[in-house]
């Protein structure tokens, strides 16, 4: 019979590192259910250091990264995925992206426009769409899947997303201040499809569980301890846990790959916007970092590298 999982936390404490941004997986072993809790403060604070978000834009993203890194995990994925929700509204795009299946790392932007006000969600966000973009990054098939926006939350909208795409049973809890964003995944696995009597049970033990995680203040969400979280919802329940994953702010952004993006514009547009100014200056929207380019940078961009012959590269 497994431990009671306030011996098992009592045995793992003592050799867990303590880490501001980290990842927590845990699973129930009388069920066939598997949660996530997200703690970022440092990563979180390095997308607030890059942009002078407003507040409720601000928490909405923060939301939205929480959410990021849990399904990022569930998916161990070795590229990234992001998540992407575009409207109408005030709020016109955001987009975070978490990729890694060691260090979960972790980048966000959004747009908007005017002066943004407390309201609903969809009010802010207006018509649009959800998506979901998975890009292996090992030379397999970028997938894509995209849903109307539905919900009046962040977390109703990946709710409504898992079911109508994945068709999993899916529930988020999510939360973000100026300090901190966290949340909390509990994901529903295939049961025994064969089994009436299992399947009545596990869906009750579904539903005890998803109300237990409704109990969770915000406050409680942000700065509680992983593993107190986990020992005061379901401290009656054998729960197994994983090793903490680090979370970590990371852009991909390089000189070279804004290089490669304006070669796409061609020889005879980058020259032409050369002639207006003297240097072309890109930034990145995700880390606002400032990358500048020349005449002679543009000539070199351009220029092909030459293709030696066997005989030749071999010396």
């Amino acid at each position: 019979m497994p431990a009671p999982v306030a011996y098992a936390l009592r045995v793992i404490i003592p050799a867990m590192k303590k880490r501001l941004d980290n990842l927590q997986r845990f699973m129930f072993e009388n069920a066939p259910v598997r949660g996530e809790l997200v703690h970022l403060e440092n990563a979180w604070g390095n997308v607030l250091d890059r942009h002078d978000y407003p507040d409720v834009l601000r928490n909405l993203m923060g939301e939205l990264c929480a959410a990021a890194v849990l399904l990022a995990a569930t998916l161990k994925l070795q590229g990234s995925l992001v998540l992407q929700i575009q409207g109408n509204g005030p709020i016109k795009l955001l987009v975070v992206e978490c990729s890694g299946t060691g260090d979960l790392r972790l980048r966000a932007t959004a747009k908007w426009s005017g002066d943004l006000v407390q309201g609903s969600v969809p009010d802010l966000i207006g018509d649009g769409l959800f998506a979901i973009t998975l890009d292996p990054r090992d030379g397999k098939q970028v997938y894509q899947g995209i849903v109307q926006l539905e919900g009046n939350s962040v977390a109703e909208m990946l709710e409504n997303y898992m079911a109508r795409s994945e068709q999993l049973e899916t529930r988020l809890w999510l939360a973000a201040d100026e300090h901190c964003a966290a949340g909390m995944l509990l994901q529903r696995l295939p049961g025994q499809p064969d089994n009436q009597f299992q399947q009545e049970q596990d869906a009750d033990t579904w539903q005890r569980l998803a109300l237990l995680a409704n109990t969770l203040k915000p406050e409680e969400l942000l700065y509680e301890p992983a593993l107190t979280l986990i020992h005061r919802l379901y401290h009656e329940d054998d729960i197994r846990l994983f090793d903490s994953q680090p979370v970590t702010f990371h852009c991909s952004c390089s000189h070279h790959s804004v290089a490669q993006m304006l070669k796409m514009l061609g020889r005879d547009e980058v020259h032409a916007i050369l002639d207006e100014r003297d240097t072309i200056e890109v930034f990145c929207e995700f880390c606002n970092q400032r990358y500048e380019f020349d005449k002679i940078d543009a000539e070199l961009m351009f220029v092909e590298a030459p293709v030696l012959p066997v005989s030749d590269a071999r010396h």
